[in-house]
This record gives structure tokens, C-alpha cells and sequence, in this order.
């Protein structure tokens, strides 16, 4: 008897809690109503099985339950109710899988005249290309990928001379046209989803898969990815702004080419020595850093990283929380650059100075510090030495106070806050795993050995 009323209590709080639970799909924001329709006769069908198996099964415990001197009736067959299980269940299953048959068939006709997008993933990065005023993509090829080529784009082909790249997880598309997501992986399998659009698929190594929608609705949506594609997997995050025509427009125009990015001259060290005099007050001549003025070594940095930096300095994506002091201070220096060349010719002259280690200032549990430091290997590589292709910097030889800071920010939130600081934001769960401060002086300190 006890355990008939537990069922029963099981079905009606399942009942109840559907009711009046706050979890819900999000807000659809696609022509993609089909899949909730799916979806919502699935989930009647098996509630509905879930509700009347639990409720013969209480049924059957109390009305069959031990009664003295009672005798069991002895029927190995019953063609009436197998014929209704049978049938019933052959109901349930078909109204299952019937309406994902007229899904998947307008899923697989992609409308004539949808706009095309290419959405490249890689651990964990999201990365896009656009087909130029030709309308068509260039030839890429997973054998041609490099750190300077990181689409592998064929630079033979006048096809892609004037693709649109863009090496960021912020994609955008304009509201009420269709358009189809090209998907490629650069190294294991991923999942490009978005909740309220309804429509996902897997980046499979070596083939290019697809998935189309319609927007009709504005704003900005988080782009997961629902494979696990490694041990930061729920770090590999985008997104895809829905926009305006005109909007839209006037953001990829303002989105290098292939033939821009590869028309940028390199930096020049010597241009770059005078305009360093400016970073020069605070990281030293020779870029060691100054611990009283809070600024870190930056000679021997790899060139990608004090890019980005300098960019999410002068975008606002770092350095614009409130309490982010000293990032604050950077800002302004880093919008004396006033364009990619002059960045370009200041990382030039910094890849000049010597590469000398920053003196160790913090001590910590080096045994610890090592077990920890397991987790950031899969990122910054094994020796510290950072990793481009995973956006991870250099740590060995940089300066310690400044990665314990930093850890910390991350931390706190003060870094890797802002919306397009995606790289700071997987940072900012990963930091999460060193939970005291003891923590952060262990890995810190072994770091200092590497």
C-alpha cells in the first residue's frame, strides 16, 4: 500500500508542477512554430503514458494487494487487451513521429532565396564568413589552416577575395529573411544551437552540414554549443544578433575581406619604437613591467594576444566595469592607437625587447599548484607557453602578481563581464575552478616554475 501512494503522489505532483513551474521554452523567435508543435504532442503523448502506467500500477497494487485465503485466476492470454495495447501504442507512436517527418521535410528545402552564412567552430570558438557583393564563397580547405589563415581560405581563388571574415563569436542577420548557416568544424565535432530559433545541427570534421531559419524577431541570442566538444565545452559560447536590413547592411560593410585582411602591411618595430614611448611610462623600456605603477610584462607576449587586448581596450569590451581601476587606465592609453597599423607597429617593436622571466613574487604550494594547473594545460599548454588556436596567452615567464590579480578579476566578475569579451567570459568560469585564494597563489607559483 505504501508504495501505491507514493505513485499516486508522483503522478499528481508531476501534474501540479507542470502547472505552475516557472521553466518554460524560451520566446520562439523563428518561423520555427513546427518544432514546438512537435515537440508539445511528444510531450502529451509520453505525459500521458507516464500518467496512466503509474496509475494501473497503483491500481494493481491495491487492488491485487494480499488478502488471505485469496487464489490468482490463471489467464496467459488476453486478445482484447493486447489488441488495445497494440493499437493505442501504435497510435502514440505514430503521432509522434509523423509531424517530425513534415518538419524535417521543410527543414531540408532551404528556400531559394535564402542568404547564405558560414559558421566555422572550433574549441571552443565560434568564427563566421559572409560570400562577398559576388554572392559566392571562396574555396576553403582544412589543410590550408594556419595561424595567419585561420579559415583556410585558398588565396588563388577570386571567389573568396572579397568574403567577408569575421573572427569573432558575434554574428549578425536581418530580421524576416531566410538564411542558411553553412557549418564547418576545424577539429572534433560541435553543435551550432540557438534555443529561441529552435533549429540546431552537428559540425561534423571533414563535411559541411547546414540549417536554415527565418528571424522575426530582434535582438541578440546566445549561441551554444550542445556537443561535448571537450573538457570546456559549456565555455563555447557566441552569438547571432537579429537586425534591421539597413543595420545589417551597414555592419558588414564595416567587416574586413579576405583581400583587406591580407593588404594590412605588417607591423614596422621601428615606427612602433616612438609610438611605445607612451606604453613606455608604465611597462618599462624594455617591457618588463613596473609593479608600482600595476603594469605587467608584456615583452615576449604572444603578438595575437596583445592584439585583442589592445582592442577590447578600445572597443570598452575591457576595462569599462567599474571596478576594473587599472583597466581603466589602460583604456585611454590603448585609444592613442588610433588604427590596426599603428597597433601593428607597436607589437612589432615589443617583440623586439628581451624575454627575460619576470622575478617570482608569489610562493604557494607547488605540488598543488601543479594538480591545479591540469585544467589550464588543455588551453595555455603544458609549459605555460599559451595556445592561438585555443585564444589562450602565455603564462610561464609573465608576471605573477598580475595573473593572481587577473584570476581574481575573473573571478569576481570585473573582467570578462561585458557581453563581447566572450574569451573572458569562458575564463571566467574556468577561473571558478581554484576556489581560495590559497589556490590562486598555488597555481600561480607553479606557473612560475614552467
Amino acid at each position: 500500500m505504501p508504495l501505491a501512494v507514493v505513485l499516486i503522489l508522483l503522478v499528481v505532483g508531476s501534474l501540479i508542477f507542470h502547472v505552475v513551474s516557472p521553466w518554460t521554452f524560451t520566446p520562439l523567435a523563428s518561423n520555427w512554430a513546427m518544432i514546438d508543435f512537435t515537440i508539445d504532442i511528444t510531450f502529451w503523448v509520453t505525459g500521458a503514458v507516464f500518467v496512466a502506467v503509474n496509475l494501473f500500477m497503483a491500481y494493481c497494487i491495491i487492488k491485487f494487494r494480499h488478502k488471505k485465503d485469496a487464489r490468482a485466476t490463471y489467464e496467459p492470454e488476453n486478445k482484447k487487451l493486447e489488441t488495445w495495447l497494440t493499437v493505442m501504442t501504435a497510435v502514440g507512436v505514430a503521432a509522434m513521429l509523423t509531424p517530425g517527418l513534415f518538419v524535417w521535410a521543410n527543414f531540408v528545402n532551404v528556400p531559394e532565396d535564402a542568404h547564405e552564412v558560414e559558421a566555422v567552430g572550433q574549441q571552443w570558438h565560434w568564427s563566421y564568413r559572409y560570400p562577398g557583393e559576388d554572392g559566392k564563397f571562396g574555396e576553403v580547405d582544412a589543410e590550408r589552416i594556419s595561424v595567419d589563415n585561420p579559415f583556410g581560405m585558398d588565396p588563388d581563388d577570386p571567389n573568396g577575395q572579397d568574403d567577408v571574415l569575421v573572427k569573432h563569436p558575434e554574428a549578425r542577420i536581418p530580421i524576416d529573411r531566410p538564411v542558411k548557416f553553412l557549418l564547418r568544424s576545424k577539429d572534433v565535432l560541435h553543435d551550432f544551437a540557438i534555443a529561441q530559433f529552435r533549429v540546431k545541427m552537428d559540425l561534423v570534421p571533414g563535411m559541411e552540414t547546414f540549417l536554415w531559419l527565418t528571424p522575426n524577431k530582434l535582438g541578440r541570442f546566445e549561441v551554444l554549443c550542445e556537443e561535448l566538444c571537450g573538457m570546456a565545452h559549456h565555455t563555447m559560447r557566441g552569438a547571432v544578433i537579429v537586425a534591421e536590413q539597413d543595420d545589417f547592411d551597414a555592419w558588414l560593410d564595416a567587416q574586413p575581406t579576405y583581400a583587406e585582411i591580407n593588404a594590412i602591411p605588417a607591423g614596422n618595430a621601428t615606427v612602433g619604437a616612438a609610438q611605445y614611448t607612451v606604453c613606455a611610462a608604465c611597462h618599462g623600456a624594455q617591457g618588463a613591467g613596473l609593479a608600482a605603477l600595476n603594469a605587467p610584462k608584456i615583452a615576449g607576449q604572444s603578438a595575437w594576444y596583445l592584439r585583442t587586448q589592445l582592442n577590447n581596450y578600445k572597443s570598452g569590451a575591457r576595462g569599462a566595469h567599474p571596478e576594473d581601476t587599472f583597466g581603466k587606465q589602460m583604456a585611454p592609453m590603448a585609444a592613442t592607437l588610433v588604427d590596426d597599423a599603428a597597433i601593428n607597429n607597436v607589437i612589432a617593436h615589443i617583440q623586439t625587447l628581451p624575454d627575460n622571466p619576470s622575478p617570482a613574487t608569489i610562493e604557494g604550494d607547488v605540488d598543488n599548484g601543479a594538480r591545479l594547473y591540469r585544467v589550464c594545460a588543455y588551453c595555455h599548454g603544458g609549459q605555460g607557453q599559451g595556445v592561438q588556436a585555443l585564444n589562450a596567452p602565455r603564462a610561464a615567464g609573465m608576471t605573477d602578481w598580475y595573473l593572481a590579480r587577473q584570476l581574481e578579476n575573473f573571478q569576481d566578475g570585473i573582467r570578462g563581464a561585458h557581453p563581447m569579451d566572450f574569451y573572458g567570459f569562458q575564463m571566467g568560469l574556468m577561473a571558478n575552478v581554484l576556489h581560495s585564494e590559497q589556490d590562486i597563489k598555488d597555481i600561480v607559483a607553479y606557473i612560475n616554475t614552467l
